[in-house]
């Protein structure tokens, strides 16, 4: 494992990488031969751990112009958080040291929608159940994926008791991508 990066420092990188990927046509993240080699022959040490939507326009290595080994991503339709999701923050939060974790929500999210529409058939119901525990009553699309953003970021809060690591606290926070414009509005 390498330096420990703290949660302050973590959340500066992903809102300078954001800032960047903003103008950018190119990812200008690290994808290099040279730094597949590192990571695969000294490991893994991510900056931060970004839990968030399998939604194909969502790509958090882009979205804060992270390359290899920099972010610990965890995708599942609507960001819902279950006891897969909470191992995996949990691996990387203590295995890995990273002391940021953001659940990143976006706008035009297809699960909110369902979740706001009618009831749907098969698997899909059990994110549809775990949405609506998030949202409540609310009706309007962007409150509701703000809403269920900060309720996957609590319950990664409440459920997982993460030691400090070199003195640096671990943090969770929710934020919301615009697929609009590109930008990240954290929470």
């Amino acid at each position: 494992m390498g330096k420990i990066v703290s949660a302050d420092e973590a959340l500066a990188k992903l809102k300078k990488g954001n800032e960047t990927y903003i103008a950018a046509k190119s990812n200008p993240g690290d994808v290099s031969p040279e730094i597949r080699k590192e990571t695969m022959v000294n490991g893994q040490s991510p900056y931060a751990i970004v839990v968030t939507c399998s939604d194909s326009r969502v790509i958090p290595e882009a979205i804060f112009s992270a390359g290899i080994g920099d972010l610990f991503t965890i995708r599942v339709a609507g960001n819902v958080i279950d006891s897969h999701q909470l191992g995996s923050v949990e691996y990387a939060a203590e295995h890995l040291g990273t002391r940021l974790c953001v659940v990143l929500g976006h706008t035009n999210c297809g699960a909110v929608g369902a979740a706001l529409a009618d009831n749907p058939d098969s698997y899909i119901q059990t994110l549809v159940d775990e949405i609506r525990e998030a949202i409540g009553t609310e009706k309007d699309p962007s409150k509701a994926t703000r809403l269920n953003a900060e309720y996957s970021a609590k319950q990664i809060k409440e459920k997982l008791h993460i030691p400090d690591e070199d003195g640096e606290a671990f943090n969770v926070m929710a934020a919301i991508y615009n697929i609009g414009d590109g930008s990240v509005e954290f929470i």
